[in-house]
C-alpha cells in the first residue's frame, strides 16, 4: 500500500528485527544552514519520480535560500520497515533528521512517543495553510488538537481489470459487481476459463504489512457495517464480530480456492512492486483490489512503461458486502512532511515545506505521484484534471470513502490484523479462529477497553 501510494546507492545498513533496511546518508548533528529529509524510496530501483521530485524542490529551494543545503536521506525498505528505521533515526538528536515523511496513520503513534513535533507556530502566518482540505487537516491532527504534519495528497481504492481476460472468460467489459459474491463468481469464472491467469489479488498477510490491512481487509470491513473497527461514540475499540469474520472468510476463500497468487507470492513484502511491473502489464492477472496510484507506473518514464494501459484495465468501485447502502466503498489515506521534536533546523525545515508546498510544486506532485489532490486550487488545476487516466473515478469514490482511526495504538490493531489475515490466508486457522485470536491480542492492546457489535 501504499497503504498508500508505493514511493519510488546506499551507503549504510542497519540490521533490524523488522528486516534489513538501507538507507543513503545519515545525521551525525546539526550543521544549521542544512536540512536534512528522510523519505521513503521504493524497493524496486526502476521506480525513482519521488526522488526527481524532491531533487527539484531542493534545487529550487537552495536557489532561493542562498547558503541552505537541502541533504536528501532515501531509506529504501518496505512500509513497515521504513517507519522502524524513521522512528530509530528520530530518537536521538544525532541521528535526528530535520524533515521526515510519515504515513498518516503512524502519526500519533509517533506524537505520542515523543517524536515529532507540533506545527500550529507557523500554520497562522502561511498563506496556504487555507488552500488545505478540512478532511486532509484532520488526517494530521492529533488527538491534543495540534497538528503534526503537512499532508500532500490522498488516494482511493476500488478495483482494477484486465479486459481481455475478462473477454477470453466471457465477462463483461462494464463489469460492475453489486456485492462479494459477484466478485467471487468472477474469478472463478476466470479461474476455469483462463488457465494460467490469476483470477484475483486481494493484499494479505504480515508482509506487505499496511497495504494488506488498509487496501485488502479494510476495503472488505467497512463493507459490512458502520464503524466497523472503533466505535467514535463510545471511544473505544471494536471487538471482531460477524463483519470482522466474514472479512477474514473471503480472504480465506481467495487463497484455499486458489483465486489469488500463490500464497509465498502474496505474503512476499514487495508483491505490490509485482502487481504494478509483472502481473498487469504482462496480462497475468484478472482483477485486483488496489490504489488510485496505479497508473504513476506506467507512465512519466515509471517502472513499466504501458501506453495502452488505459485501454487494456479497467476500474469499477469496490461494492460492500450484500449491495447494502450505500452500495460502494473505500479507504482512504495519505502522507505528510513531518518535522521531529529533536530536529536541529526546525524553522528551516518549515521553510522546506512551503517549497515543497507552493502551488506549482502541489499540482506536479499529484500529477507524477498519482495522487487525489488535497488542496482546493491544485483540485480545480486542468494539468491536474487531465493528468492520469481515471483520475475523475478515483476522485468520485471520495464521497464512499472511509480513514483509519487515527489514533496512537493503529498500528499494533494493524499489525494484529496482518497477523490474522495471514493465518486465513496459510490456512493454519479458520476464520472464526483467527477473529478470536484477534480479539485476544486487541484486548491486550487497548487493555481490555473494547466494544462489541
Amino acid at each position: 500500500m501504499r497503504p498508500t501510494a508505493p514511493l519510488i546507492l546506499i551507503t549504510a545498513a542497519t540490521a533490524l528485527a523488522a528486516g534489513t533496511l538501507t538507507a543513503c546518508g545519515g545525521g551525525s548533528g546539526g550543521d544549521p544552514d542544512t536540512v536534512k529529509v528522510a523519505y521513503n524510496r521504493s524497493t524496486d530501483n526502476k521506480i525513482r519520480f519521488k526522488d526527481a521530485h524532491l531533487e527539484a524542490a531542493k534545487k529550487q529551494f537552495e536557489k532561493d535560500h542562498p547558503g541552505k543545503k537541502i541533504k536528501l536521506i532515501p531509506i529504501q525498505a518496505p512500509d513497515n520497515d521504513y517507519a522502524t528505521k524513521a522512528q530509530q533515526m528520530m530518537r536521538s538528536p544525532k541521528t535526528a533528521p530535520d524533515l521526515v515523511y510519515e504515513d498518516t496513520f503512524r502519526i500519533n503513534s509517533d506524537i505520542k512517543a515523543g517524536y515529532l513535533k507540533p506545527l500550529d507556530t507557523y500554520l497562522p502566518q502561511w498563506d496556504q495553510w487555507g488552500q488545505f482540505v478540512g478532511t486532509a487537516k484532520a488526517a494530521a491532527r492529533a488527538e491534543d488538537g495540534n497538528t503534526y504534519g503537512i499532508p500532500d495528497g490522498t488516494d482511493t481504492r476500488g478495483l482494477w481489470f484486465n479486459k481481455a481476460i475478462f473477454a477470453k472468460a466471457g465477462l463483461p467489459a462494464d463489469w460492475q459487481p453489486k456485492n462479494w459474491a459477484e466478485i467471487l463468481d468472477a474469478a472463478r469464472t476466470v479461474r476455469k476459463k483462463v488457465p494460467g491467469a490469476i483470477p484475483l489479488n486481494v493484499y494479505t498477510g504480515k508482509g506487505p504489512g499496511e497495504a494488506a490491512v488498509m487496501q485488502g481487509f479494510e476495503m472488505l470491513l467497512y463493507g459490512t457495517g458502520e464503524d466497523p473497527l472503533y466505535d467514535p461514540s463510545a471511544k473505544k475499540w471494536v471487538a471482531a464480530g460477524k463483519g470482522f469474520q466474514d472479512s477474514l472468510d473471503f480472504v480465506r476463500t481467495v487463497y484455499s480456492e486458489k483465486l489469488g497468487p500463490d500464497v509465498s507470492d502474496a505474503l512476499d513484502p514487495n508483491v505490490g512492486t509485482r502487481v504494478a511491473t509483472e502481473w498487469f502489464p504482462e496480462g497475468r492477472l484478472a482483477i485486483s483490489l488496489d490504489g488510485s496510484w496505479m497508473g504513476q507506473n506506467w507512465v512519466n518514464k515509471g517502472p513499466k512503461e504501458w501506453p495502452d494501459w488505459s485501454r487494456e484495465l479497467a476500474q469499477t468501485p469496490m461494492p460492500t458486502q450484500n449491495g447494502q447502502a450505500p452500495g460502494k466503498v473505500s479507504m482512504s489515506g495519505g502522507w505528510a512532511w513531518s518535522i521531529p521534536q529533536k530536529s536541529r533546523n526546525p524553522d528551516l525545515a518549515f521553510d522546506f515545506i512551503k517549497t515543497l508546498q507552493t502551488k506549482e510544486n502541489a499540482t506536479q506532485w499529484c500529477v507524477v505521484a498519482a495522487q487525489i489532490a488535497v488542496r482546493k486550487d491544485v483540485a480545480a488545476e486542468p494539468e491536474y484534471l487531465k493528468s492520469m487516466p481515471g483520475i475523475d473515478f478515483f476522485t468520485g469514490l471520495v464521497q464512499y470513502t472511509h480513514y483509519r482511526p487515527a489514533l496512537p495504538v493503529y498500528p499494533q490493531v494493524s499489525t494484529a490484523i496482518g497477523e490474522a489475515m495471514e493465518k486465513v490466508t496459510t490456512g493454519d486457522a479458520s476464520a472464526a479462529e483467527a477473529a478470536k485470536a484477534y480479539n485476544d491480542q486487541l484486548k491486550t492492546i487497548v487493555d481490555g477497553a473494547v466494544v462489541t457489535k
